[in-house]
């Protein structure tokens, strides 16, 4: 058995699949590499997982399917894993060295004390196209660092520090028990991944190190906004199924409702705001009914989302309150560093 396994989505990734798997191999044998060759046909991505493969066995294992989506790579990568605990890096991202070497140390030690965590936490950069300057997203005001912890020892969450998929790596076997199981050709599947196991989290790990690097600014990445706005239908989908696939009204650790809840208005204020903004009264309606099946299918969480500012500014349907909503937005972006 592995300690660690890395799943690897690649679609047409030739470009820049190899900075990625060169990252994570100083992991040696604590460590599987599976690189899910999810249908690519335009490049050489399938020779270069295959090429990985036999340059390291027993380390690097190339898997190839019929193109399902970066959900279906996911979740492939979670059926193969020999690994204790289980890490997704996107093929266009990377890994800091020297953090990859704590990362796997505290790994370790809590496998061999037997104190094995449901989630370790670490620190992501956006390394965004042109800036000057990288933002880390750290949790240090919100999850004391170097403890196993419960929930209840878990602070607030300040807006645009929520747990994203970047900074996990959960426990393996929580992730088959957890019921995840991500829609096939669907972008921003990677909040369901961040959402949906959270539920059964009860001993988390922060490690303050800036493990992540997460690039952004490519002109045909899926979080580019036109590209968000193109592909709306899928935004929308990943919306209804956090509302489907998490009860939040029967999470019985309070602390970890109230992230979720705040975890799913941000991603429900974020589906409104790019309905609003790709200015169609046909989209306006896909941001109605949207709140309509929220009001309908959980209307525990649609009282507390529809009457804070954002929940308020996006149903209004006022061209003054879209307008605020909007700034907002535009703030986020300019202050975390997203597209």
């Amino acid at each position: 058995m592995k300690l660690l396994t890395i799943t690897v989505p690649c679609y047409n990734s030739a470009a820049y699949m190899r900075n990625c798997i060169d990252s994570l191999l100083p992991g040696g044998d604590l460590v599987e590499i599976l690189i899910v060759d999810d249908g690519s046909t335009k490049d050489d991505t399938p020779a270069i997982a295959d090429e990985l493969e036999a340059a390291h066995p027993g380390i690097v294992r190339a898997i190839h399917q019929e193109n399902r989506g970066h959900g279906g790579a996911v979740m492939t990568g979670i059926r193969n894993a020999t690994g204790i605990y289980f890490k997704v890096v996107d093929s266009d991202d990377w890994v800091d060295p020297e953090a990859y070497k704590k990362v796997l140390e505290t790994l370790q030690a809590f496998a061999e004390g037997d104190r094995n965590v449901d989630m370790m936490v670490s620190n992501y950069v956006y390394e965004k196209q042109g800036a000057r300057h990288k933002k880390v997203v750290e949790y240090r005001r919100s999850i004391p660092a170097g403890q196993i912890i419960g929930w209840d020892r878990v602070g607030k969450f300040p807006v645009g520090h929520y747990l994203l998929m970047h900074a996990l790596i959960y426990r393996t076997e929580l992730l088959r028990e957890s019921g995840l199981d991500l829609p096939l050709h669907t972008f921003y599947v990677d909040n369901l991944y961040a959402y949906v196991p959270m539920r059964c989290v009860r001993k988390l790990y922060y490690l303050d190190v800036d493990f992540y690097r997460y690039f952004i600014g490519r002109e045909d990445q899926s979080v580019n906004e036109k590209i968000m706005i193109s592909r709306i239908d899928q935004q929308l989908l990943v919306n209804r199924r956090m509302m489907t696939d998490v009860d939040l009204e029967h999470v019985e650790e309070p602390r970890l409702r109230a992230y979720l809840l705040n975890y799913f208005e941000i991603i429900t204020a974020i589906s409104s705001i790019l309905c609003i903004r790709s200015g169609t009264e046909e989209n306006r309606r896909k941001k109605d009914a949207l709140w309509a099946d929220i009001k309908e299918q959980d209307p525990w969480a649609y009282r507390r989302i529809k009457h804070r500012i954002m929940g308020w500014g996006v149903t209004k349907n006022s061209k003054f309150m879209n307008g605020f909503c909007t700034l907002v937005y535009k703030a986020g972006q300019r202050i975390f560093g997203f597209n």
